[in-house]
């Protein structure tokens, strides 16, 4: 009995990380969701404060027709006393009665209204406010594992493809080394071809002043000089 106890419980125990591995996983997701379920309750909120709000005003307005009917009957009232109609001023006076029990009730009614609205007021306003907070570090949140997964991709590819980079500088290395012995062969086959053909013993020879010099027009006007002085 022990021995199932432990197994139940070392399932329970891996029910409860793969939980929390997921949540993990979805940590931003969740996040956001309940944001969003947040932002639709306060709509909700501001819907019922609206109603509440609505009906306060009713009731002041309701509070405001009796207040103005029970000033006119107590007119009516001192008119009957002051013809001596006691018994017509003693009915006035029940309606006033039931006018300010009437007044009484409304007054109760707004009271009650005004008090939960301003309750719901302080409500919405704290909860916009921390809503409004949540909502900017859902943005940070959410840019910072974009730049995590940015950089988790950049390291991975580098990872991945280092041998790669490595066989292309090999790559580019040999093709250096090719265009190079290129090169060479064909510097060679030039030094070659002037030795063969003596152009390398001529110009040597004429750099150093031996042998025939190059007819040119300076060469040409001094001999001409040369012939007028004689």
């Amino acid at each position: 009995m022990s021995l199932l106890k432990k197994i139940f419980t070392a399932i329970r125990g891996g029910a409860r990380e793969v939980g929390e591995a997921i949540v993990d996983v979805n940590s931003v997701r969740i996040l956001e969701q309940e944001i969003q379920d947040a932002d639709e309750h306060l709509n909700k909120a501001k819907q019922d404060l609206t109603s509440v709000m609505a009906k306060e005003m009713q009731a002041n307005r309701e509070m405001e027709r009796y207040k103005k009917d029970i000033e006119q009957y107590e007119g009516y009232a001192m008119q009957a006393l002051e013809k001596g109609d006691e018994t017509l001023a003693i009915e006035i006076a029940e309606k006033i009665a039931g006018l300010e029990a009437e007044l009484s009730t409304h007054s109760e009614t707004k009271t009650t209204f005004s008090s939960h609205a301003t309750r719901l007021r302080e409500l919405v306003k704290k909860t916009e406010r921390q809503l409004g907070e949540y909502k900017r570090q859902l943005v940070m949140v959410k840019t910072t594992e974009s730049v995590q997964k940015a950089t988790s991709t950049i390291t991975d590819n580098f990872t991945s493809s280092n041998s790669k980079l490595l066989s292309a500088t090999e790559s580019l290395e040999r093709i250096k080394k090719k265009q190079q012995d290129f090169d060479d062969r064909m510097k060679a086959a030039e030094t070659l071809e002037q030795e063969t053909s003596g152009a390398s013993l001529e110009e040597k020879m004429r750099n150093s002043g031996i042998g025939g010099q190059a007819h040119s027009a300076s060469s040409v006007l001094s001999r001409l000089k040369s012939q007028k002085n004689n």
